[in-house]
């Protein structure tokens, strides 16, 4: 997979993503990795949970059908989530508001 395809996969997987974690806004791309036999990203986000707190979570794009999986989450403690906080997040939001968002 060259890059033009890696770059092709990932707008894809954003386009996919933001439809589902613009409910926790703001959030963090933490990691990306790139599968190339199997056309997918694997990336973290980070963000304020409305039940968990503040997570680091995995999730796996799948480019052929145009999935996203939901692969774990961990919880991190409130100093690892202010230095994340110090980068420009992946979705934006003017403030934390996870009142309206499912809770999953």
């Amino acid at each position: 997979m060259n890059n033009e395809q890696i770059q092709k996969i990932a707008a894809m997987r954003d386009q996919k993503a933001r439809e589902h974690l613009s409910q926790y806004a703001p959030l963090w791309l933490v990691a990306e990795k790139p599968i190339p036999n199997e056309d997918a990203i694997q990336f973290n986000v980070v963000f304020y949970h409305p039940r968990y707190g503040w997570v680091n979570r995995r999730y796996r794009y799948d480019a052929f059908a145009d999935v996203l999986y939901h692969k774990g989450q961990t919880r991190m403690d409130e100093d690892e989530a202010i230095a994340v906080q110090e980068k420009e997040p992946y979705i934006l939001a003017p403030s934390i508001n996870t009142v309206d968002s499912y809770g999953g």
